[in-house]
């Protein structure tokens, strides 16, 4: 007996190193047609080598209510060829005495969805021994001697907590702030968690938690990864389901309520076996702490409703510092730093004489990580100068701005100096610009006539006055006469 066990033992450890290709099968099992009151209706999904990677909600019953969910797997060798199925079980109790019809439904199974035409149940009186429909139990239970029994499940206590956090209380109009949703497990923790629609929760919980009045740069989190951190001394794994920067456009509070994030948190066997259901599908629902930003108006200033806010740097690149009068050249105005680039303006052209600029190319690039949004702007320009000299660039060009570090306006001005030389084309520069006016429409305008229905009655005027005059003029004539 000894050595059969052995050998059984080795046959079900040597399926982990063996090679097989055979069909992957789905199937759907009901529970019987007839349960008592005290017994559990059962719908079993058996997936044929392979795995149960995801699978959808099942079915709504009338008259019952779900129980749970359970797993189990399943290994068979027969004539040297071996195969595997694992399967979920969900429980479903009776509510009442009645004759029940489940309808027709699909469940998606690894992304692929699969029908059951259903069935009529009828529950009756409840019965003194519990079917083995609801049961989940371990196949080989009658085989090493042992009796089929419903396991037992308990619950673990958790080391957990979801989180909707912030890295700034107060903040000025225009600055940004952090938010960030995360679920957070202790490294002790014990309990078996996986993630419940986070998809579909997130978008339920975002319309709750996202201000109105306010730009956001989202940080697109599409996969939920885990990663340490360590919070008063203790390490976490945290997995981000959201992350963005928002910034307010006026000054206020911003309410981010309490939001509820539920979980999938399973049961385990409390005598677990190695082909059996040794967990079950539960759910726990956990809170996030509300939070409250203060959003403070900026100083006193001629530009505080257009100024960009954030701590920003010059950085700019000029295609050459000495050209001949009239040679275009390339200066690039950009605004490095953290904020909001996309409020981030173009620079002030001061007035000059004898320095000219077209309309720039605007280039911006955003990045989104740690916890901020920064980049760079640029605004290229086409300058030409048509009267040599020494010209500074600060004296054409400039970009206020508010530090919110330093609680300040503060100005972004060039360092660069051109230095020109040649005739002067001043004369050519005014040639060769439109004179406006009147002469701007010569080309363009009709030498027509504005009103052509007036023409008629114009020369027929003419002509009665004309004939007027000669016949005054004869008159005169025969009267000296």
């Amino acid at each position: 007996m000894i050595k059969t066990a052995f050998r059984l033992a080795f046959v079900c450890m040597s399926f982990l190193f063996v090679n097989f290709s055979q069909a992957q099968e789905v199937q759907i099992e009901l529970g019987p047609d007839e349960i008592g009151l005290n017994e559990t209706f059962t719908i079993k999904v058996t997936l044929s080598n392979d795995k149960i990677k995801s699978y959808d909600q099942f079915p709504e019953i009338q008259g019952f209510q779900k129980q749970g969910i359970s797993q189990s797997s399943s290994m068979n060798i027969i004539n040297g060829q071996m195969s595997s199925s694992n399967s979920i079980i969900q429980y479903y109790k009776p509510t009442r005495k009645g004759q029940f019809t489940l309808g027709n439904f699909s469940v998606l199974i690894n992304g692929e969805s699969f029908s059951s035409p259903g069935k009529k149940i009828t529950v009756g009186d409840a019965v003194s021994t519990q079917g083995l429909g609801g049961n989940a139990a371990d196949p080989f239970a009658d085989f090493f001697g042992r009796n089929a029994e419903e396991p037992e499940y308990v619950e673990l206590d958790d080391d957990a907590f979801f989180s909707v956090s912030v890295d700034k209380k107060e903040i000025f109009a225009g600055e940004g702030f952090n938010l960030n949703l995360a679920f957070y497990m202790s490294e002790q923790n014990q309990a078996p968690f996986q993630f419940y629609e986070p998809g579909k929760q997130l978008d339920a919980v975002l319309k709750k938690l996202k201000p109105n009045n306010a730009w956001e740069e989202n940080f697109n989190i599409t996969n939920i990864e885990p990663e340490v951190v360590e919070i008063n001394g203790k390490r976490w794994i945290r997995y981000k389901v959201y992350e963005a920067s928002f910034f307010p456009f006026s000054e206020g509070t911003i309410e981010i309520p309490r939001v509820p994030w539920e979980m999938i948190k399973y049961k385990v066997a409390k005598n677990p076996t190695f082909f059996g259901a040794n967990r079950q599908e539960d759910f726990k629902t956990f809170y996030s702490n509300p939070q409250t930003i203060t959003v403070k108006p900026l100083p006193p200033h001629p530009l505080k409703n257009e100024v960009s806010v954030g701590v920003f740097q010059l950085r700019e690149n000029i295609s050459t510092l000495e050209v001949e009068t009239g040679q275009g050249f390339d200066y690039n105005f950009g605004i490095n730093g953290v904020g909001n680039i996309n409020s981030v303006s173009a620079p002030k052209r001061m007035p000059g004489a004898n320095l000219n600029t077209f309309d720039p190319n605007v280039r911006q690039q955003i990045n989104r990580g740690y916890g901020r949004v920064s980049g760079i702007k640029e605004f290229n320009y086409f300058i030409t100068i048509n009267e040599a000299g020494e010209y500074e660039l600060d004296d054409h060009f400039n970009w206020i701005y508010f530090d919110p570090v330093r609680a300040v306006y503060d100005t972004l001005m060039p360092q660069a100096k051109i230095v020109v030389s040649g005739e002067s084309k001043v004369n050519e520069a005014l040639s060769g610009q439109r004179l406006g006016g009147i002469y701007d429409k010569i080309d363009t305008e009709s030498n027509q006539f504005a009103n052509e229905q007036y023409k008629y009655y114009f020369m027929t005027a003419i002509n009665l006055l004309l004939l007027g005059a000669v016949a005054l003029l004869a008159v005169l004539i025969i009267k000296k006469k």
